[in-house]
């Protein structure tokens, strides 16, 4: 990844890092206002060191240097038992000399002869205590150890000059300070976990992407559209720029191959959910406004949606076309006014993958190519059925509808090597529901398949296939005498 790549991770993902810095900082403030607040009192002494004469006649205590190392090695003495032990006598407290050691510290400020003694405590008024009373029985300490041996007194002074007072502000917790070191742990983990999250995403993000993954040629780009899921039918909008997408779509489709262009094209997709219906219907939609005469077939035989989506009577169509039920003729709708030729997918049967590879849907793609410009199938998605591998044998070629951060690498390349596999042509691939800047992706529960293609399921608001009764299987015969409405 680069520096570009970087930030658009940190802009895709900018809700999950503020997620976390405010979680950052909800515990660090939480953590600074349930902990125990500890007080600091100081207070400051002045060692002042006289000259004294040794018994051969020399100054012990001359050189400035020599009194600045010696002020440095007080401040060890303070945590002796002989400095705390009178303290603890003298203050009546509850705690042990290593107790009271761990709350008293001192230090020696540089090239300076004075010597800070610093408490901490929960309580104000005891710290001020401590550090007063510990400060005084240090200089004491001091004074008997300075004292030469055979003198009655010490060249070593130690006057406390600053009294400690009490504190108003507790030193610990330091709410500020653990907010900001919050913010930035939290900035810091939602930062690598946006990285680490998009390293391992293997879903397909861009359709450069997905045109290097599978060798094909990207045929257009759909964007997320929010109202899409009430409104399917976006390519009647001519203003939107979803529309667009299919227009680019049906414009990109007459430079595959120029000699010989599709005309009976099979839209799929590597799993469900993807909007390869809508993607179908819009597309046909987007042909038909061009001028073309279109016919869209509702072959997917599992769970059709087509209908619905255009709002027309599917309960006679593809299946009784190929059982020799009705004519194609009889089965195929008018919608809008003649804008658009559909073929429902009509009752649903026990054997769709039988049905879309037999003689008879041979013959009724035949008949469709005399009568229209275009044939657009809605077929099955690839993985989870055959039906749209056999039927893509049969017709010009196949789209492979993706989604955006939906559809993973290694589905869309399964998807395209099933097509391969049976010798189908894929034409292209098109990446749907891809974001806007601004904008969300992704449908709810409302949109896609409601059930798994593994299996049968009947429907009760679609007749179910009658078969032969002594075969079990269809009628063999398909009409296609009849003209094009």
């Amino acid at each position: 990844m680069d520096f570009r790549d970087y930030l658009r991770v940190l802009r895709k993902r900018w809700l999950t890092i503020a997620i976390f810095a405010a979680v950052g900082v909800g515990l660090a403030a939480g953590f600074s206002l349930l902990s125990t607040k500890i007080y600091t009192a100081t207070a400051q002494s002045f060692v002042a060191i006289g000259g004294t004469q040794s018994s051969d006649g020399g100054s012990v205590y001359n050189g400035s240097s020599f009194t600045l190392q010696r002020v440095k090695s007080y401040v060890e003495v303070v945590k002796s038992p002989e400095v705390l032990a009178p303290v603890i006598a003298q203050m009546g407290l509850n705690m042990t000399v290593p107790q009271l050691a761990s709350k008293v510290s001192a230090s020696n400020p540089p090239l300076t002869v004075l010597l800070n003694v610093a408490a901490v405590d929960s309580n104000p008024t005891q710290a001020k205590e401590i550090a007063n009373a510990v400060a005084t029985q240090l200089g004491r300490r001091i004074q008997i150890l300075e004292t030469p041996a055979g003198s009655t007194e010490s060249p070593v002074k130690v006057s406390v000059t600053t009294p400690a007072q009490t504190p108003t502000a507790p030193t610990s917790p330091n709410t500020q300070v653990n907010i900001a070191l919050g913010l930035i742990l939290g900035l810091g983990l939602g930062i690598a976990f946006a990285i680490v999250r998009e390293q391992l995403d293997t879903t397909i993000k861009s359709p450069a992407d997905l045109a290097t993954l599978t060798n094909t040629t990207s045929l257009g780009v759909i964007s997320y559209d929010s109202e899409a899921a009430k409104a399917p039918l976006i390519a009647l909008n001519q203003r939107s720029v979803r529309a667009e997408g299919f227009r680019t779509i049906r414009t990109n489709l007459q430079y595959v191959d120029v000699d010989q262009p599709p005309k009976a094209v099979v839209i799929t997709s590597a799993i469900p959910t993807e909007g390869k219906s809508t993607s179908a219907c819009n597309l046909a939609i987007t042909l038909a406004q061009a001028g073309a005469r279109v016919c869209l077939v509702e072959a997917d035989l599992r769970k059709p949606r087509v209908a619905d989506y255009l709002g027309i009577d599917g309960s006679v169509g593809l299946t009784n076309v190929l059982t020799n039920q009705v004519s194609a003729p009889e089965a195929i709708v008018e919608w809008q006014r003649g804008l658009l030729s559909v073929l429902p997918s009509g009752p649903i049967p026990p054997n769709p993958s039988e049905l879309l590879g037999s003689q008879q849907m041979v013959a009724l793609l035949m008949y469709l190519r005399e009568n229209f410009d275009s044939i657009i199938i809605d077929a099955p998605p690839l993985l989870p059925v055959t039906d749209a591998a056999v039927l893509s044998r049969s017709v010009d070629g196949a789209i492979v509808v993706t989604r955006y951060g939906f559809t993973h690498r290694d589905q869309a390349r399964k998807a395209i090597e099933t097509l391969e596999a049976v010798g189908a042509r894929v034409l292209g691939t098109v990446l749907n529901f891809v974001p806007v800047r601004g904008s969300g992706y992704g449908y709810g529960s409302g949109y896609g398949y409601g059930y798994g293609y593994g299996y049968y399921e009947s429907r009760t608001d679609r007749p179910q296939l009658q078969t032969d009764t002594d075969t079990g299987q269809a009628p063999a015969d398909i009409s296609t005498t009849s003209a094009a409405p």
